[in-house]
């Protein structure tokens, strides 16, 4: 087994840096296996990852980050903590928040959001749920993606729905097949759900495909429910659009889902936010979510955090975005050379969704091996996370140093080459 190599110096910085200047603070970021601190990872990192796996696993599994955060997001939540006071915030969420969402989308996605028009939320996934709560009722029918992640199918089962699946290619470069989403719409359908890009497969909508979209909607009547969760995480040369930014007709129809979890690294602070076009979808949402009842609401500092995620992170998140460009590459190129094992580059996502069909072997089967022989862990394809399409996949995340993912793969590679 080759090493990798851990620096703790990240818990030091963590002692000593409250209120350090904003021209002292790091900004030469570079990803590296340094600034990985597996003894934090191992105590805090579960949704499958490095908390809930066997000493000496790796974990390629849920779509978060190794690294911390950048240095901004941990001055801003100790400045807002240093007065002792956390105290109930508005339901709706705090206007700084609001406003910030509201001047991002406005300049980076060229989508004109009033912040009275947004609501903070305790994720993207609250999002969805309490979207679907709104629009829904039982019987209705909304059209997914499928290949998708699992939420989407169990919001709109939870309120009483049923989920179409829409078959997408499994090659990210591949079309959208319109003739066949003409065939799902019927009499009950009210929704179709869209995630972009798409987890699992990476796959970035462009701009026909998003007008073909709408085109859709409209002739149906149908709420565009719009996923923009990583839509920071695109390679070039795909471009990302907001489908909200498209026309008068896509902004009046469309509630967009953003979170911070992707592309910041804030998945455990819990924040999102629920972007609608005008006041009576957000009245209608609003109502769905319990947020006046201090039954559900987005914490504080999640707010906190998104803000200076938003405002003072893009140099952050430029270098990080670079990091996995060259992340991406590698695994792919070298998840290609293993036997039994093809995979295209996504355009989008830090995921990579191999197809392991000519390896004989079955998701499930796959990921027991690897986990238990070759000490990492992956997802497997199998159609409770991602719909029936997925089968004969799995999914793997490489948001994680070189010196990590080399010594996976490399793993991996042993593997396949004593079995096949």
């Amino acid at each position: 087994m080759r090493p990798f190599f851990v620096c703790l110096s990240c818990r030091r910085i963590q002692a000593c840096m409250p209120y350090l200047p904003m021209h002292q603070m790091k900004t030469n970021f570079h990803f590296t296996g340094e600034d990985v601190n597996l003894s934090v990872l191992k105590h805090r990192a579960y949704n499958l990852r490095w908390a809930m796996v066997p000493e000496g696993v790796i974990p390629l599994t849920a779509a978060d980050p190794d690294f911390p955060c950048a240095p901004q997001i941990r001055e801003a939540i100790m400045r807002f903590t240093d007065s002792g006071y956390f105290c109930y915030g508005p339901p709706e969420g705090y206007a700084f928040f609001r406003e910030s969402v509201a001047r991002f989308f406005s300049e980076k996605r060229k989508v004109n959001y009033s912040p009275g028009c947004i609501m903070a939320v305790d994720s993207a996934a609250a999002g969805i749920f309490m979207t679907c709560q709104a629009y829904l009722q039982s019987g209705d029918e909304a059209i997914v993606f499928d290949p998708i992640d699992f939420l989407f199918r169990h919001s709109i089962e939870a309120v009483g729905g049923k989920a179409i699946p829409f078959p997408v290619p499994m090659d990210p470069k591949g079309d959208l097949d319109f003739e066949l989403l003409e065939k799902l719409a019927g009499p009950k359908t009210r929704m179709i759900c869209v995630c972009n890009p798409l987890n699992p497969t990476g796959k970035v909508l462009n701009k026909n495909e998003l007008k073909s979209l709408v085109e859709f909607a409209t002739k149906h009547n149908l709420l565009i429910l719009s996923d923009e969760i990583w839509s920071d995480i695109v390679f070039e040369p795909a471009v990302f659009t907001s489908i909200a930014s498209l026309s008068e007709e896509s902004f009046k129809r469309t509630i967009t889902i953003t979170g911070f979890s992707k592309s910041y690294g804030l998945a455990g602070l819990r924040a999102g936010a629920v972007l609608t076009p005008d006041e009576d979808s957000f009245s209608r949402i609003m109502t769905a979510s319990g947020h006046q009842s201090t039954v559900h609401g987005c914490n504080s500092l999640g707010q906190v955090a998104a803000t200076a995620a938003l405002d003072e992170c893009q140099e952050w998140l430029s270098a990080f975005l670079s990091h996995l460009s060259l992340m991406r590459n590698k695994a792919v190129s070298e998840l290609n050379a293993m036997p039994g094992i093809s995979c295209p580059a996504p355009d989008g996502c830090y995921l990579v969704f191999p197809d392991i069909r000519a390896t004989g072997l079955s998701p499930a089967q796959l990921q027991e091996n690897l986990l238990n022989q070759a000490k990492v862990a992956i997802v497997p394809g199998l159609p409770r996370w991602f719909g029936d399409k997925a089968d004969g996949h799995i999914r793997i995340c490489f948001a994680t140093s070189d010196e990590i993912l080399s010594e996976a793969l490399h793993r991996m590679k042993n593997h396949l080459n004593t079995i096949l």
